[in-house]
């Protein structure tokens, strides 16, 4: 990896003058001038606080997959006065700490699907992440605004895939410690595309952040990915397919209206399967958010950003995307947030009615003139 020689004068030259640095990405900087990260660390060190060394040199270069990547880090002088982090993220900030056996790693994306085969590797345990409940650490009991739920689990979902859905992840949490109790990653091959068209697609979608690979090693129609997700459901006594009907004990929670009122219906078409009864009823996140804090967030970055979470992975990653909806979700519940189903289909009309007069709505189309 290298990084363009006139950038890290740049960023010296501003640490020199005790300046703070925005969010970059080096892709940006890239030239045809260019200088290897191994021969400028020494350049870094005389200039850079330990801190600061160590969260770029042993947390963020670690974690960029292959060739394709866009780092973004932001560099703050010791002067600088940023606000204290939340008590409820005291032990994440232990976790996502500056030392190389406690910084942040992508997670293992064979895993999360139950296809790891290098367990037994340390190097291959070094690099990746086997722990899906590291990057939510909380400590429910510094928070005394905690309400009592109507549910005892909410499980966060964040499909990806636009054309057909091509990431299917799930995350347990349980709504009275706000811990993970389990989670479900499957990623899922479109069943009406051509080869051609799903390699193309693949590449687009997660070429850049190199996990295109495990995809396509690892990828399952969604007719057997919704099968092994039903088992895992009944596993942890949250429906039983002989008795139907929604989910005992727990709710959906998404970021948006898409995913349930949308995608999963249309994906069943495509699949050729009927709509599971469980996902009649969802929580959206977005209009809890605007009613229980009177401001409005239009996205997950939007959240995170209010509520001062700071993002981990890579965004548009389901498993990262859904564990990031996950610390918005723990924040708001130790700020004593009611979660309530905020829409339901009817299953005879399959029409979705919201229970939130005041919600976030879908921008309008523009009508097409002739």
């Amino acid at each position: 990896m290298h990084l363009s020689y006139p950038f890290i004068l740049k960023i010296l030259e501003n640490l020199s003058r005790g300046a703070e640095l925005k969010p970059f990405s080096t892709a940006a900087f890239m030239n045809s001038t260019r200088f290897p990260v191994s021969r400028i660390f020494s350049l870094f060190s005389r200039s850079l606080s330990p801190p600061i060394i160590n969260l770029l040199f042993n947390s963020t270069l670690p974690h960029v997959p292959s060739c394709k990547f866009s780092i973004i880090a932001q560099f703050s002088s010791s002067s600088s006065s940023l606000p204290p982090p939340s008590p409820l993220y005291a032990a994440m900030e232990t976790q996502v700490g500056s030392s190389s056996s406690s910084r942040w790693r992508p997670m293992c994306l064979y895993y999360t699907q139950g296809k790891c085969t290098q367990m037994d590797d340390s190097i291959h345990l070094e690099k990746f992440n086997h722990d899906c409940s590291r990057d939510l650490q909380v400590n429910a009991t510094d928070s005394d605004k905690k309400c009592s739920q109507d549910v005892d689990f909410l499980l966060v979902l964040d499909l990806e895939g636009k054309v057909e859905i091509l990431e299917f992840p799930v995350l347990l949490m349980d709504a009275k410690s706000l811990g993970l109790v389990d989670f479900f990653h499957r990623f899922v091959r479109p069943s009406k595309m051509s080869e051609q068209a799903i390699n193309k697609y693949i590449e687009g979608k997660y070429g850049e952040i190199g996990v295109d690979r495990v995809w396509h090693d690892t990828a399952l129609p969604f007719m057997e990915v919704i099968q092994q997700f039903e088992a895992w459901l009944t596993q942890h006594n949250l429906w039983k397919k002989e008795e139907g009907g929604c989910l005992a004990c727990a709710a959906f929670v998404t970021c948006g209206n898409w995913d349930l009122k949308t995608k999963i219906p249309q994906q069943c078409i495509v699949s050729g399967i009927k709509l599971p009864p469980y996902f009649m009823e969802w929580i959206n996140l977005k209009d809890v958010y605007l009613n229980f804090y009177g401001r409005e967030a239009r996205g997950m970055m939007s959240m995170m950003k209010q509520l001062e979470i700071p993002a981990l992975g890579s965004h548009h990653l389901g498993i990262d995307d859904s564990k990031n909806i996950a610390r918005v979700l723990q924040h708001m519940l130790a700020d004593g947030a009611l979660m309530q189903i905020t829409a339901r289909r009817h299953p005879e009309s399959q029409k979705v009615e919201f229970h939130y007069e005041n919600r976030i709505r879908a921008p309008q189309r523009r009508e097409r003139r002739l």
